[in-house]
């Protein structure tokens, strides 16, 4: 959902001054401010036009956001060679700054308005040689995705899908099945080597290039230093976008080719790699149902309910193929109220 431009937005009138002081510099045509984007977090985007270019101007308020991350994260995937945005101006005291413009359409929408299979696969194969890039990234001064983190991200799966969302109270044998699940997923989850990890490489967050260049980044100021499956979980177990397990396979086996090819740490054999991305896209899953179902009925951001069905669906994926989770996907289908038609082979 995009923002409007609403006179009584006290932000939107310090954001117009602000814009005012420097509109000279920049070449700023402010009757031309409209809204660009607004995503899960409290930051907002606009579009304005610029001379003979637009920019996107973020607006972060510091009270909810911080600006130093999305700054700090941007010079190390510049670094990189990554097309990210480029910094023009910047107020870190009222939570604004001015960037360069990726772009108008993401992966996610140009999937949506329809692609050729041959563009979409070119696409892709764009996506995975960034995040190839991407992972050889400093990260030595970011946050450690640890243990803590990971079990902390997953509490928000009782608290807001289970009982908020589906309205079922566990039992105390519910918890314990739900807390080894978690126990295992996050010792196998931190065994991983570590990479800069985007944490939400996906379509949306994917900007298509001209004459489908590298993709532009963006939405990257939680990066972390964690797992390197995660951000291939990410992408081909995407949120908004279904991708079958054909598909999946095919993007994963050529992203641990290219890793392979330039010395990034993944298994030698991709039968490991293979279950360790998709135990860490069965960790990013469940958290992402909890974080979902928090923005419906904490937020009233309802539209994210429409992907409740696709990331349970990636969860079943995994959870059914592995006996270790046997008895998850058995309380899962106890929280959703699905019927069960066959016998379970655990």
């Amino acid at each position: 959902m995009e923002p409007t431009l609403n006179s009584s937005d006290n932000r939107l009138v310090l954001l117009r001054k602000w814009l005012q002081g420097i509109a000279s510099q920049h070449q700023l045509a402010l009757d031309t401010l409209q809204p660009a984007s607004a995503d899960a977090s409290f930051r907002r985007y606009f579009r304005v036009q610029a001379g003979t270019t637009t920019l996107i101007v973020m607006d972060a308020p510091p009270d909810r956001e911080d600006c130093g991350p999305f700054l700090h994260v941007s010079k190390l995937l510049q670094q990189a060679g990554l097309r990210v945005p480029a910094i023009h101006a910047e107020n870190r005291q009222d939570g604004f700054l001015l960037l360069s413009d990726l772009g108008e359409q993401t992966y996610f929408q140009a999937i949506t308005a329809g692609l050729s299979d041959l563009r979409l696969q070119r696409l892709y194969r764009e996506a995975l040689g960034a995040l190839v890039r991407l992972q050889h990234a400093s990260c030595n001064d970011l946050p450690q995705y640890d243990a803590a983190r990971l079990h902390a991200e997953l509490e928000v799966f009782p608290v807001w899908y289970v009982d908020r969302h589906c309205g079922v109270q566990l039992t105390d044998a519910d918890r314990a099945v739900m807390q080894d699940a978690f126990a295992l997923l996050v010792d196998d989850n931190v065994k991983q080597p570590t990479v800069l990890v985007h944490r939400d490489f996906h379509s949306p967050n994917l900007m298509v290039g001209s004459d489908d260049a590298d993709p532009g980044i963006i939405d990257y100021q939680d990066a972390l230093c964690g797992p390197i499956a995660y951000d291939i979980a990410s992408l081909v177990m995407d949120a908004r976008t279904t991708w079958e397990e054909p598909q999946q396979l095919d993007w994963a086996i050529r992203y641990w080719e290219a890793a392979k090819a330039t010395g990034l740490p993944v298994p030698e054999d991709f039968a490991s790699f293979h279950r360790a991305y998709e135990w860490m896209g069965l960790q990013r899953n469940l958290r992402i149902l909890g974080v979902f179902a928090r923005l419906s009925h904490r937020d009233g951001k309802h539209h994210y309910l429409d992907h409740l069905p696709r990331v349970s669906a990636y969860v079943r994926q995994v959870a059914s193929r592995y006996v270790a989770f046997g008895k998850l996907l058995r309380l899962i289908d106890k929280i959703e109220n699905r019927q069960i038609i066959t016998g379970y082979t655990f």
